[in-house]
Formats: structure tokens, C-alpha cells, sequence
């Protein structure tokens, strides 16, 4: 469902308002009853997330058993995933198999065979001169809410490709890291040549990252090196990166697409409850919060739809979003004024993707492909039991879960919550 912006008239500073993360908290003074502003005292207080998640604090959904992340000692060193003994082949795929006619070419491979596997060091010196940081959220395609935000830093997928010199009948990229050996938990990922090499301006490219908020990725996040696909879900951000293959096969074979998943699936925009009323509300106010991600489509904005229900209904919400409700602009954290307080000492916002280079200033908020807090506090409120919903709407005017509303192409339901009112 394709929606106009509400006819009520709201400024900016109405809209978006609040500070950094590392403010501490957010007053709320909007009311639900918008007449009522100019009368009713700020209500509550919202502590925003901070933009950037600890590297120990992202939510975990790796694969493999036993996980590479509980590898010790020589095991450790044997898989590669230590600093010093990290590798990273890079091959061209030979078989030719029905529809493709012939096999893709590359001028240099390397392989750990001849010893000329690309290691640490070398790839931190290739990104001495194509290094590339961005902010970015990680979500799961098959979990409701993102699993953590980081500033990625790293080096172009493409920069790393052309070490290989030119290239013959390569349409497709597929990359896996380590699973123990173990066939059966090889888990990959790929991407078209054209996603790979010839980003848009203005666009974040694929590339292969060694830090996560300034330090060195943690085993546990996917280090030494991982995959990061800025504009897709967590499962073309391949850990452990080890092995990457050209082909001349044009089809995906992403292992994700065998669980019946949507392999080409972008992050979408869409709105998710983290904190609601747990227990009956004293008093006539109800504060509600929760992040929202702005996807390929971008974000307009976040909106909520309250409703007085009766006790003895359990019927569940459908997630569909639709309805004829009072849908009422929700409050978005503002950008920091200081970003030398988010970003990691030394790093300035002017030197990371997304921002103005010369006034370090956003270039869009949210941020492509990353999340911030909404909040409301809603007063004037009479004794009973209320629903709550929310949802995203995006830049092309589309309102969650639209424009895709397919589970397998990521999660996307409006979300509610209910509460009581004493």
C-alpha cells in the first residue's frame, strides 16, 4: 500500500528530534493529542541505542559444529583464522557444465597450493590505498530485528579482483569461509560480476573487512576477514572468509537459496518494536521505542496506530500493516552533532562512505542500510487495554510491509504490541 504523507503539518524539528546515543537519553514531549503540546510537560525519558553495537554485544547466528569461534591453539592456527595465518585463495572455476559453454579465465590465480594466497598483511596494504569504512547494520533475513551496527572498514571487493588482472568469461562471484572442512557445513554466497565491480556513485560496494569499530573483527564476528555486502542480509556477509571463485555460470548459488530463501533479497526498510509496557501503565502515559532499518527504498518515516481493544480478544495481529487507523508519525533520533564522540578515536565521518567529505555531515538519515531509534510517548490516555502498532514508510512512499512482503525475501510483518492502562 502506496501512502501520502499525513496532511498534518509537521516540522522538523516536531519530526526528528533527540541527540547522539551517547547523550544518554531522550526527553519525549509529543502527545498523541497534538492540540494538547502546547499544555502537557515532556512526559518520559527514551534512552536511544548507540549507533555503533560493541563487537561482544551483536547478536550471534553462526553456523557450523563446532563453531570456528571455539577453535583453540594449533586447531586455530591449522583453519587459518589467526592474523598470521589467515589466506585467501582466489581462483576461476573450470567446469563447464550445461548452459554454460565455456569456462571463465583469470591472468593470475592464487592458491595456497603454489604459495601465493593473498595473506593479512597484503590485503591491509592494498587498503592503504582503497580502504573504504561505512556504517552498516547486520540483520538475519529469516529473524524480526537486526542483530547489531557496526563501522566497517576494509577493502573493495573489486580492488581485490583486479589483483587477478583481466578477467575472460566472468559473469558471477561466489565466495565461502571456513566450516571445519566439513562439506556438509560449507556455506557460500555470490554475487554478479556488475554487483561486484562497477559500483554506482554514491553507492556502498561490496567489500572484504578487517576491522569492526576501529579494532581488528573478533573471531566471533566473522575475523579475521570477513565478506560485507553493504545493501543485503547477513548471509552474503560470508565470516571467516577464505576462498573466493569467478564462474562463468550466471546462476546464484548461494547455499541460503537451498532453505527455499530469496538469494538476491535486499535489506528492507521497516520499523521494530524493542520496548513496550510489559505490565499494566499507572497513570494516563505510555512510552514505546525500537529501532528502524532504512533499506534499499530509504526511509520517510516511522508511524504508530494505537487502539482501544476489548480484554477477551486474543485474536493475533495478521502483520499486514493495512487498515483504515490513525497512523501518527512516530519521533526519529537525530543525527550527532559530534560524531567525533560515536565514530573510534582518530577516525573522522568525513572519511567514511555516506558522509559529505567536506563537512562530515550525513548525507542522508538514516544512513543507507543502517538503523536508528524511534520513540513516542503517548499521554491522555483512559483506563483499559490498548494495541499498538508500527510501521516504516519509505521513500518511495510505500508503507511496511510493502513493497515485498514474501517472508523468504526477509522478515518484514508490522509489529505490536499491547498494553494495559490503570
Amino acid at each position: 500500500m502506496r501512502i501520502d504523507p499525513p496532511s498534518e503539518s509537521i516540522t522538523r524539528r516536531d519530526f526528528v528530534r533527540g541527540g547522539s546515543a551517547l547523550a544518554g537519553g531522550i526527553v519525549l514531549g509529543r502527545l498523541a493529542n497534538r492540540a494538547a503540546a502546547a499544555e502537557q510537560p515532556a512526559v518520559s525519558v527514551y534512552t536511544c541505542r548507540p549507533l555503533l553495537t560493541s563487537a561482544l554485544d551483536f547478536e550471534d547466528v553462526s553456523r557450523g559444529h563446532p563453531k570456528p569461534y571455539d577453535l583453540v591453539g594449533a586447531a586455530l592456527e591449522a583453519a587459518r583464522l589467526t592474523p598470521q595465518s589467515w589466506r585467501l585463495e582466489i581462483t576461476a572455476d573450470s567446469i563447464i557444465t550445461e548452459p554454460v559453454k565455456e569456462p571463465a579465465t583469470v591472468s593470475k590465480q592464487f592458491t595456497l597450493e603454489d604459495g601465493t594466497a593473498l595473506d593479512l598483511p597484503a590485503l591491509m596494504e592494498l587498503g592503504r590505498g582503497h580502504g573504504a569504512r561505512f556504517i552498516k547494520a547486520m540483520q538475519c533475513l529469516n529473524l524480526a530485528e537486526p542483530l547489531g551496527q557496526g563501522l566497517w572498514e576494509g577493502v573493495p571487493l573489486r580492488e581485490v579482483l583486479k589483483l587477478c588482472g583481466p578477467m575472460r568469461n566472468v559473469r558471477r562471484i561466489y565466495y565461502w569461509g571456513f566450516h571445519n572442512n566439513d562439506p556438509s557445513q560449507l556455506f557460500q554466497s555470490s554475487l554478479s560480476y556488475t554487483e561486484a565491480m562497477e559500483t554506482p556513485p554514491g553507492e556502498l560496494p561490496p567489500f572484504l573487512a578487517y576491522r569492526l569499530n576501529g579494532e581488528p573483527i573478533p573471531l566471533k564476528r566473522g575475523g579475521p576477514v570477513r565478506m560485507v555486502i553493504p545493501w543485503s542480509h547477513g548471509f552474503k556477509s560470508i565470516k571467516w572468509l577464505q576462498r573466493i571463485v569467478v564462474t562463468n555460470d550466471f546462476r546464484a548459488n548461494d547455499t541460503y537459496a537451498n532453505a527455499n530463501n530469496d538469494p538476491d533479497s535486499h535489506l528492507k526498510t521497516a520499523a521494530y518494536i524493542t520496548q513496550a509496557p510489559k505490565g499494566p501503565v499507572s497513570g494516563q502515559s505510555a512510552t514505546l521505542g525500537g529501532l528502524v532499518m532504512s533499506g534499499l527504498s530509504g526511509l520517510q518515516r516511522v508511524e504508530y496506530w494505537l487502539r482501544p481493544v476489548d480484554p477477551d480478544d486474543t485474536a493475533k495481529d495478521s502483520g499486514d500493516g493495512q487498515g483504515e487507523g490513525n497512523w501518527m508519525p512516530c519521533e526519529l533520533e537525530a543525527p550527532p552533532t559530534d560524531w567525533s564522540r560515536i565514530l573510534p578515536a582518530g577516525v573522522s565521518s568525513k572519511d567514511v562512505l555516506g558522509f559529505d567529505p567536506k563537512t562530515g555531515a550525513p548525507a542522508t538519515w538514516p544512513l543507507r542500510y543502517s538503523m536508528i531509534s524511534w520513540f513516542i510517548a503517548i499521554t491522555d490516555l483512559k483506563p483499559g487495554q490498548y494495541e499498538f502498532r508500527v510501521r516504516s514508510v519509505d521513500l518511495n512512499g510505500f508503507a511496511q510491509p510493502e513493497p515485498r512482503p514474501l517472508g523468504k525475501a526477509g522478515r518484514n510483518a508490522v509489529e505490536s504490541a499491547r498494553f494495559e492502562v490503570k
